[in-house]
């Protein structure tokens, strides 16, 4: 998998990666640490360059990230939380979920929008509640792209620097990704089939 995605990225170039960035923040099918790791690898031998890269994908990750805010923004706490109540089964997130992370921005703000951006799993819903609690524009985009751009340079140069042992590198990078993946979608199994008996539990007590 590792050099699939090295190789589209070296295809696709530049924008390959502001789309592979916009896609993996909207709903992930592949994870950053993949994509930057293999366009840093890319960057390594010499299909393009780190400084451009580094830039599309910051670009990519903060145009993904402000559609779910201007989403928060336009839905609003009031709104969101019987969509949760309702829905939020199917996408692993409790009206518990949406309690936590407007009390942490709320109190920390641009920490928590900053940090956030390194933790898998916090760095594409926060954007969400950050939008809901109406953080101010200019506050949400310059600490997302700063924790971002963080992030994913870290990434990128991982990638780059351990161009020379590719070959170790791949033989349990690709591995590992489909573990990754499997662990995710097992969970996501695992939440829906807890989700769902409670519901029931919840409506046979109602």
């Amino acid at each position: 998998m590792f050099e699939w995605i090295a190789n589209l990225v070296a295809s696709w170039g530049y924008p390959g990666v502001f789309l592979l960035m916009v896609l993996e923040n909207l709903f992930p099918p592949i994870p950053s640490e993949l994509i930057m790791a293999a366009a840093g690898f890319a960057a390594a031998r010499g299909e393009l360059s780190l400084v451009p890269l580094l830039v599309a994908a910051v670009a990519g990750t903060l145009a993904g990230n402000i559609a779910w805010y201007e989403a928060g923004r336009w839905l609003g706490v009031d709104r969101f939380r019987p969509l949760v109540a309702r829905y939020g089964k199917w996408f692993a997130v409790e009206e518990e979920d949406v309690d936590r992370a407007t009390g942490l921005l709320k109190r920390y703000g641009p920490v928590a929008l900053c940090f956030g951006r390194m933790l898998p799993g916090v760095r594409t819903l926060i954007s969400v509640p950050a939008g809901m609690v109406e953080i101010p524009r200019s506050v949400f985009y310059l600490w997302t792209a700063l924790g971002s751009a963080v992030w994913l340079t870290f990434l990128a140069l991982a990638g780059y620097f351990l161009e020379e042992h590719y070959d170790r590198v791949e033989a349990w990078v690709g591995p590992l990704a489909w573990v990754v993946i499997g662990i995710a979608v097992g969970g996501y199994a695992a939440h829906l089939v807890f989700a769902f008996r409670r519901a029931r539990r919840r409506r046979a007590q109602g």
